[in-house]
């Protein structure tokens, strides 16, 4: 299956960005910056401020990658697909909510929190958001590569499943409480792939996922979504 990548977004320890604007990109572990509506979002989006802090940090990311790939906008809905990989999925707001179950028997449990009790949610968010009206689903990853859901995204647009996908990341670690450190660095990290691109706008190269299930960009083997990024970053020679 061979596949260009068109999009990339991030929001990061670092910053908030995409390509094509900043090529600053860098995935540490320290902490996440405030997500800012403006630097997503064109008008207004009344949803954003009653989201948990995943779903904030999913829908910028994947709303991001969706500017640099030229697909933002949008009039009819469209068929593109979103699969996510995260470590710990919602774990944060699921306390946070047990948190407000536990004082009177539940009388106070908060509705806001408990609709985000599911690690997919942002995806819901961002098909309403964006028009979005093809498969999605967050894969449960047991490392922070996040290969698990370009391979999933690759083996979908192979067999025919979908002709454009968002493959990515999304993680805000563990709550202290469980664990003193999180497994890897956190944040989101989401790529457009489409088997044609839509918009005029060059794309960053070409991803291939041969019959071993590696994945190939550009020619060279790739192991994580990081080095996936760098590598769609990396300035071409004049």
């Amino acid at each position: 299956m061979i596949a260009s990548v068109t999009g990339l977004g991030w929001v990061t320890g670092a910053g908030m960005g995409m390509g094509g604007v900043e090529n600053d990109f860098s995935m540490t572990t320290g902490e996440l910056p405030r997500v800012r509506r403006d630097r997503v979002f064109d008008s207004p989006y009344p949803h954003f401020g009653r989201m948990d802090d995943l779903s904030r940090l999913g829908l910028a990311a994947i709303g991001l990658a969706l500017k640099d790939a030229g697909l933002y906008e949008w009039v009819q809905k469209r068929d593109i697909g979103i699969v996510a990989g995260s470590v710990y999925g919602c774990l944060k707001t699921d306390m946070a909510y047990f948190e407000t179950v536990m004082p009177d028997g539940g009388l106070m449990a908060s509705p806001a929190l408990f609709s985000y009790t599911l690690p997919n949610c942002f995806l819901g968010e961002a098909s309403v958001c964006f028009g979005l009206t093809g498969t999605g689903y967050v894969i449960n990853e047991t490392s922070s590569s996040g290969m698990s859901s370009l391979h999933a995204g690759l083996a979908g647009m192979g067999g025919g499943e979908m002709e454009r996908m968002i493959c990515g990341v999304c993680d805000l670690g563990c709550p202290p409480e469980i664990a003193p450190a999180a497994i890897g660095p956190v944040g989101a990290l989401f790529f457009v792939l489409e088997k044609i691109p839509e918009s005029n706008r060059s794309p960053y190269g070409e991803l291939r996922l041969d019959k071993r299930g590696i994945v190939f960009f550009n020619g060279k083997a790739i192991k994580t979504l990081v080095e996936l990024a760098q590598a769609c970053l990396v300035p071409s020679p004049e």
